[in-house]
């Protein structure tokens, strides 16, 4: 692990619960790359979105913070898999819903941005 990668990590994490939390997209849009990728299995089913298809459902929806809501997530754990590559585990509370989140990331360009996202309903 490379802890002088941490911090830019964990603000990538912070920027990535804000965007959430706030159904920001042009936080969202600094965060995740434009080539990013989410997955899910949600009862047997398999579901690949490209990242611009998932940002427009975030954008179509109440905001947690539009009903009160206050931000519930946690950073879980970092796994470093070199300096410029790491897997973020944390949870989050959407609404009415707690998830479970794999981050890849990578840093491109000098930041870290998310290029793969898996998930599941906690």
């Amino acid at each position: 692990m490379s802890l002088h990668a941490v911090p830019a990590v964990t603000a990538a994490v912070d920027l990535y619960f804000q965007a959430l939390h706030e159904c920001d997209v042009t936080k969202l849009d600094r965060v995740f790359d434009s080539s990013a990728s989410l997955f899910d299995v949600t009862d047997g089913t398999f579901t690949a979105m490209p990242f611009a298809e998932w940002r427009e459902i975030v954008a179509n929806r109440p905001s947690p913070q539009s009903v009160g809501q206050a931000r519930e997530d946690e950073l879980l754990s970092l796994d470093f898999l070199s300096a410029d590559l790491v897997v973020a585990k944390v949870r989050l509370r959407i609404l009415d819903q707690v998830f479970e989140d794999h981050l890849s990331l990578a840093n491109v360009d000098g930041d870290f941005r998310v290029v793969a996202k898996t998930w599941r309903d906690a």
